[in-house]
């Protein structure tokens, strides 16, 4: 039994939950074909307090591709990229209107801690606990009631470590605190820790940006290789970056999805000149 099918008993049953007038989000009838859409945003409005962040989005996530979101800051990207696994809730004073549909059903209405098992997220600063490298890795096992017993478990980590490359890094010493890594490991870890529980869609939030060259090149070449179990939503403040890994892109400005296509035509034939001011440098 997998990872995920194992944590699934941790959850209230699918018929409990409807009994309340709750639907989980679950696999679809059918498998996908390349390019349908894993994740979709429908008529999107959020507002923090009474100022509207995001207006009208609209923007589907094809499955097991990457998607780039790009944009100067405070446009929108971050808010909306927390929308899709409902991290927004944690903020008071938030409102959110329209749909967000996984696999056609749409996570509003499931249970929270449902969908933050199928979409998880990396934040732009690696922010490993106060704990082993081990213990990071098998946390969201831990709080998820892992049934399985300690060699379970290892075989769980190891497999995410080496899916976030960072296996042969530190197979010698699980044990020692997650602070002694260097920032990209640190930023690779947090990526293991997310995978850990085997989530569908990987939200990562500008991943990279405090990262040097070397292990920037590290988390891109990780993507490419995650890409084929896993749909991606990257921010990224870096064209280049969004350019090199994405399959498709969308410019956000002021709280709105201004263009949204294939990557290549994004940068070399856009079609709105807000998003062809933007890729070539003439603002943001």
């Amino acid at each position: 039994m997998s990872p995920k099918a194992k944590l699934a008993h941790t959850h209230p049953k699918p018929e409990a939950l409807a009994s309340r007038g709750v639907e989980l989000p679950g696999p679809s009838r059918r498998e996908k074909g390349p390019g349908e859409m894993k994740l979709s945003a429908v008529n999107l409005n959020f507002y923090y307090g009474s100022f509207q962040a995001l207006h009208g989005i609209s923007l589907g996530v094809p499955e097991k591709k990457i998607t780039a979101l790009i944009g100067p800051s405070g446009c929108g990207k971050s808010t909306f990229l927390r929308t899709l696994n409902r991290l927004h809730e944690t903020v008071k004073g938030t409102r959110l209107e329209g749909q967000i549909l996984l696999d056609e059903q749409d996570i509003l209405k499931a249970d929270v801690n449902a969908v933050r098992l199928k979409v998880g997220m990396v934040f732009q600063r690696s922010n490993p606990f106060p704990k082993s490298i081990f213990d990071n890795v098998a946390y969201g096992l831990q709080v998820n009631g892992f049934p399985g017993g300690k060699s379970q478990r290892h075989e769980v980590v190891e497999r995410s470590l080496k899916r976030a490359a960072l296996w042969e890094e530190v197979k010698d010493k699980l044990h020692e605190s997650a602070f002694g890594l260097s920032g990209g490991q640190q930023q690779r870890l947090c990526i293991a820790r997310a995978l850990a529980v085997e989530p569908d869609v990987l939200l990562l939030d500008e991943p990279c940006s405090a990262l040097d060259p070397i292990a920037t090149a590290k988390i891109e070449d990780l993507l490419f290789t995650l890409k084929p179990d896993c749909t991606i939503v990257i921010v990224t403040h870096n064209m280049q970056q969004a350019a090199r890994v994405s399959d498709y892109t969308g410019f956000f400005l002021m709280g709105k999805l201004i263009e949204h296509g294939v990557t290549e035509q994004i940068f070399k034939n856009p079609q709105k000149k807000e998003t062809e001011d933007y890729v070539t440098g003439r603002f943001g």
